[in-house]
């Protein structure tokens, strides 16, 4: 059903007749702005008289047939998906990484944004494919103008975050789920750093550790501590050293639990590479929008 789709939309895209509207090209042949021949200072849309007469003199030397109705039709509703997918799209990157901080996910992606971003992705390639294909009608505008160079940047910076995105997914997106599920916490035996100790919390099928005066303890088997909560007063994960004194017993009944490492303090180990790579990507991107929005600015206002 994708394939058909995809096939769908391409014939459609060469369906469409081009126009020959007046890029970058022609103004490098007059020397003049955009605002010489078009009403927006920017460019694109109705055209003032010199416009029009300047027009006319392209029509004689290199007639193209203008665009239908349907394919300005179609032009409009394909460039309005685009902006708003990359609205959605952004604003997904955005609000994970000033508001909620990529820690948000380091515990592994969630479903939600990851489904967002993946249709995102896709729908901008597809849109973008055929906007190109109606501004652009030869490739000597995409090396020898202003427009074509920041499209080409445009579409790197684009080709960057969908490679990105394709490994943090395949690759990274499945370790940092085992280390939220405890699969690549050992059990016994070594040293544990507070912060390795904190994931053993016996939540979602995670070991259930806690430290006592330095040494670990594993509590996964005993019915006082389901779920890594003893008497809904402590919580597996921490280091219980300074809260025994509040128990109705003594150090007696912890020695009785099976000891399987030691607590290394004040140590913070470094973080495993793959989630340093995750964040590295996920603070690349965020530049990459800052940039994207920068080439449309350059494009509107410059």
């Amino acid at each position: 059903m994708n394939r058909l789709l995809i096939q769908l939309v391409l014939i459609l895209t060469l369906a469409c007749p081009l126009t020959a509207v007046a890029t970058e090209e022609y103004a490098n042949q007059t020397g003049r702005d955009c605002a010489a021949c078009h009403v927006d200072p920017a460019g694109g849309g109705e055209l003032t008289k010199a416009g029009r007469e300047f027009g006319d003199t392209l029509t004689k030397t290199t007639p193209k047939p203008p665009l239908s109705a349907t394919a300005k039709a179609f032009r409009f509703a394909v460039g309005y998906l685009h902006m708003i997918t990359a609205f959605l799209w952004f604003g997904t990157i955005l609000y994970v990484h000033l508001v909620l901080k990529p820690a948000y996910a380091s515990s592994g992606l969630p479903r939600g944004e990851m489904r967002v971003g993946i249709a995102s992705m896709v729908v901008m390639g597809i849109t973008g494919v055929i906007l190109t294909r109606f501004r652009v009608d030869s490739p000597e505008l995409l090396l020898q103008s202003r427009f074509g160079i920041l499209l080409l940047v445009k579409i790197s910076l684009y080709l960057v975050m969908v490679t990105s995105a394709a490994f943090v997914v395949t690759v990274i997106g499945p370790r940092l789920r085992r280390k939220s599920s405890g699969e690549a916490q050992p059990v016994g035996g070594g040293e544990m750093s507070i912060e390795e100790l904190g994931l053993c919390d016996g939540k979602e099928g995670r070991p259930a550790l806690f430290a006592y005066r330095g040494t670990i303890y594993d509590a996964g088997q005993s019915r006082l501590w389901k779920q890594g909560n003893h008497m809904g007063r402590h919580q597996a994960g921490c280091d219980l050293s300074q809260v025994l004194s509040q128990a109705p017993h003594g150090a007696e009944l912890l020695e009785k639990l099976p000891a399987v490492g030691h607590l290394v303090s004040g140590v913070k180990r470094p973080s495993p590479l793959h989630e340093r790579v995750f964040f590295f990507m996920a603070y690349m991107n965020l530049v990459n929008v800052f940039l994207i929005v920068l080439i449309l600015a350059l494009w509107r206002w410059w």
